[in-house]
C-alpha cells in the first residue's frame, strides 16, 4: 500500500462527465490538504488528510507525509498526440527556419517529412528503441503517464511496420504507456510523387490490413490537408481502417482550411488534431459528433506562427478539447506537457484549469482509456503526478521548468526526485 498525505492540492478531475466540455472544463475537483491510498495498481481512497481513515493494526505501507513541501498533485498527463519514433533530428531545418525559410518551402525543396522518412529508411530496429527509450524516460520525468505514439516515417509497409514493431517491442519494457497509431498516409513518398494513388491504394489494400493482422495498431490516422492527403483520399483510407477495426483519428486544418476536420465529424473519428484553420461551421459540426478537438500550440510556438488553433470558441461551442504535444523531430520537439500548458493559457487563453483538464481527462478520452486513466478517484490506476508548487496555477504559469518532482505508474513510483521519500 502507498499512501500520500498532507498534499497542498489533489487534482482529482473526479465525478464530472466525461468528456469535459465547455465550463465543465474548468471543474478540477480540488482537494486541499488531501491524502490518497493505492493498493496494487489502483486508487482506493482519496479525500482529506482530516478525513483518513483509520488504518488496520499491522497493515504495512509506504508513506510520504508532504506536510511543509507544498506539492499538488494531478493526474498523470496524457499526451494524445506524438511522433517518438524517427531516426534522427532535424536541427538543420530547424536553423533554416531562424533565417526566415517556412515550414512549406522546407518541404517543397525536400525536407521536412520526407527528410525523416530518408533517416527512418536508413536506421535499424534497435537503433530506433535506443532512441526512444531516452525520449520515454524524459516524458516520464516531466509528469506524462501515457502518449499516443504514431508511425509516420517509414511511408512503406515495410518501414511502417518497422515503427509499429518498434512501439510494440517497447511497450512492455516501459513505464510510459503507449498507444500505437498507424499513420502510413502521413505524406506521399518520394517513389509514389508521380502515382499517389497507387499509394493510397497500397494503404489500404497492403499497410491496413499488414497492420492489423499483427495487431501493432490502436488507431489510423491521415494527416488531411493541403499538400498532403485530400478529403477523398483521407476519407477513403479512414473508412478501410474503420473496418479493419481501427479507431480513427485525423490531422486536421493545420497549414490551411482543408475540409478535414468535418471529415472527422462526418466519420465520428475519436480525435481532430490541430485545426489552427477552423471555421464556424467546422466547430459546429465537431460539437455535434463528440469528436474530441486535440490542439497542439507548441507546433505553432515552434514555428513562429502568428495564428493558434481557436480554443476559446471550441470551448464555448461545447467541443471537447484536449492539450497534445505534438512531438516529433521537425515542428515541435518538446516532450514538456507542462510547457503545452503555459503556451495553451498564453497564447490561446485556455484558462490553467481548462488546460489541465484537456491535458489528462479528455486526451484520456480521445484514446478511449478515460474509464481507468486521467482522474484520481477510487478504482482508477494510480497514474500521478507531484508537482513541487503550492497551486495547480502555478503549473503554467512558472513556465519553462520541469516542476515534476514523483511520477507514480500503475501504483509504483517511478521518477522520484524528492530528497526525502
Amino acid at each position: 500500500m502507498l499512501v500520500l498525505k498532507n498534499v497542498a492540492q489533489v487534482v482529482t478531475l473526479a465525478t464530472g462527465p466525461v468528456p469535459r466540455r465547455g465550463a465543465e472544463m474548468a471543474e478540477l475537483g480540488v482537494i486541499r490538504n488531501g491524502a490518497i491510498i493505492i493498493r496494487g495498481e489502483r486508487v482506493t481512497w482519496v479525500g482529506s488528510t482530516h478525513d483518513f481513515p483509520v488504518r488496520r493494526p499491522g497493515a504495512e505501507s509506504q508513506t510520504l507525509d508532504c506536510i511543509g513541501l507544498e506539492l499538488v498533485a494531478l493526474p498523470g498527463f496524457v499526451d494524445s498526440h506524438t511522433h517518438p519514433i524517427f531516426g534522427g533530428t532535424r536541427v538543420g531545418e530547424y536553423e533554416m527556419r531562424t533565417l526566415g525559410k517556412t515550414y512549406q518551402e522546407i518541404a517543397a525543396a525536400g525536407g521536412g517529412i520526407r527528410e525523416s522518412v530518408r533517416q527512418l529508411r536508413r536506421a535499424d530496429l534497435s537503433s530506433l528503441t535506443d532512441r526512444a527509450e531516452r525520449y520515454f524516460r524524459q516524458f516520464l520525468e516531466h509528469g506524462t503517464t501515457t502518449i499516443e505514439a504514431k508511425s509516420g516515417y517509414g511511408l512503406s509497409t515495410e518501414h511502417e511496420l518497422k515503427i509499429l514493431r518498434a512501439i510494440a517491442t517497447l511497450r512492455p519494457k516501459s513505464r510510459l504507456e503507449i498507444v500505437p497509431t498507424f499513420l502510413g498516409a502521413h505524406a506521399i513518398p518520394e517513389e509514389h510523387e508521380d502515382s499517389r494513388q497507387v499509394y493510397v491504394e497500397r494503404l489500404i489494400r497492403e499497410m491496413i490490413p499488414s497492420v492489423t493482422r499483427e495487431r501493432l495498431a490502436e488507431f489510423c490516422d491521415v494527416f488531411c490537408d493541403v499538400g498532403y492527403f485530400t478529403v477523398d483520399e483521407a476519407r477513403a483510407i479512414l473508412q478501410a481502417a474503420r473496418a479493419s477495426g481501427l479507431g480513427l483519428r485525423i490531422h486536421a486544418e493545420e497549414l490551411a482550411h482543408s475540409g478535414g476536420a468535418r471529415l472527422a465529424a462526418e466519420l465520428g473519428a475519436r480525435s481532430a488534431d490541430h485545426l489552427e484553420w477552423v471555421d464556424d461551421e467546422d466547430i459546429r459540426a465537431l460539437s455535434q459528433s463528440g469528436t474530441v478537438a486535440t490542439l497542439l500550440p507548441g507546433t505553432a510556438f515552434n514555428l513562429g506562427l502568428a495564428k493558434y488553433p481557436p480554443a476559446r470558441k471550441l470551448i464555448e461551442a461545447g467541443v471537447p478539447v484536449a492539450l497534445a504535444t505534438d512531438f516529433n523531430p521537425g515542428s515541435c520537439f518538446t516532450l514538456n506537457m507542462q510547457l503545452i500548458l503555459s503556451i495553451g493559457c498564453s497564447q490561446m487563453r485556455m484558462t490553467p484549469a481548462e488546460a489541465i483538464t484537456a491535458s489528462t481527462i479528455n486526451g484520456a478520452y480521445s484514446l478511449g482509456l478515460s474509464e481507468r486513466l486521467g482522474s484520481i478517484e477510487e478504482g482508477k490506476q494510480a497514474d500521478i503526478a507531484l508537482m513541487d508548487v503550492a497551486d495547480y496555477r502555478e503549473i503554467p504559469y512558472y513556465f519553462g521548468v520541469n516542476h515534476c518532482v514523483m511520477v507514480i505508474k500503475k501504483g509504483q513510483i517511478v521518477i522520484n526526485r524528492l530528497e526525502r521519500p
